[in-house]
């Protein structure tokens, strides 16, 4: 039971608190047709965290959910002018800004020399879950509970503030949202501030995508923002069961792929584990596929 308090609890908290972050805003870029834009979204946010982290020689967390959120913006509104100006059609204006981020991106990670810490291109992708010890949940020391807690590593109290951020966000405007989402001609002629909205949900999603990109890495945000939701999406047409569905196929793809990670190669004798956001993302996408097909042959 040490060796879970010590190895394995950090990396599942993480992956729960990122998961949860990513379902719930999720759901509304789901139903508003930007599944997608959130893929790229949350490659487009590695310049800015690589370029802050670069200039301002730190790495905590507002230098980071700064550097993501000025990325985020920047990304969008070259893409809304190459749409406007350019006459660009929405889904090449989209790949071409988002791709180029991340590339220029990865070449600021290697020209800064960022790539040969916590920043490389592995963690970026896939994250550092398998890192994440809890070295002062120790059974045998006398601390008390709260100073155990105070002992957490710092990306757990950075992932539960933003999920807290995300939850305040899409609370505020949780009608707003609904309106926007279903019937988005009407919330238009309205009088709804759409591009309030809009800018609520961009900041919702990057701060989503920016803290996963620090801790668990981007395959994990991406399959957490897109596949939850979709699947709740299968079982339900009412928003607020589809946001509790999300999350709770969030929480139980956490736990079955971060399990899967750890016992499945032990099934066949070996002793290593797979990479924690890879299977969790497998899993992801295997609930979503196997909720289809159930319904396929309903």
């Amino acid at each position: 039971m040490a060796e879970f308090w010590t190895v394995d609890f950090v990396p599942l908290l993480a992956a729960s608190l990122s998961a949860l972050a990513c379902a719930l805003v999720g759901n509304l870029l789901v139903l508003t047709r930007r599944a997608m834009a959130a893929d790229a979204l949350s490659h487009a946010v590695v310049p800015g965290v690589v370029v802050a982290v670069a200039v301002t020689g730190l790495a905590g967390s507002l230098v980071v959910l700064a550097g993501g959120l000025a990325a985020a913006f920047a990304a969008s509104g070259l893409v809304a002018l190459l749409i406007r100006l350019g006459r660009v059609e929405p889904g090449t204006a989209l790949g071409v800004v988002f791709t180029t981020f991340f590339a220029f991106g990865i070449l600021v990670l290697e020209w800064s020399g960022l790539s040969r810490t916590g920043f490389d291109i592995h963690h970026v992708v896939t994250g550092y879950l398998e890192g994440l010890i809890w070295i002062g949940r120790d059974p045998g020391a006398q601390a008390s509970l709260l100073r155990s807690l105070m002992d957490l590593p710092q990306v757990v109290f950075e992932l539960a503030i933003v999920l807290v951020l995300v939850v305040a966000i899409l609370g505020a405007f949780r009608k707003e949202f609904a309106l926007l989402a279903f019937d988005p001609v009407f919330a238009r002629a309205s009088g709804l501030p759409v591009g309030l909205l809009e800018a609520a949900l961009l900041t919702a999603t990057a701060l989503a995508c920016t803290a996963a990109f620090k801790s668990v890495g981007v395959v994990l945000a991406v399959a957490m923002i897109v596949c939850p939701a979709a699947t709740a999406r299968l079982l339900t047409t009412r928003l607020p069961q589809q946001m509790a569905l999300s999350a709770a196929i969030a929480l139980g793809t956490v736990f079955v792929g971060y399990a899967a990670a750890v016992l499945g190669p032990r099934l066949f004798g070996s002793a290593l584990a797979l990479n924690a956001a890879g299977t969790i993302g497998a899993m992801a996408g295997l609930a979503l596929v196997a909720t289809a097909a159930m319904r396929g042959r309903a």
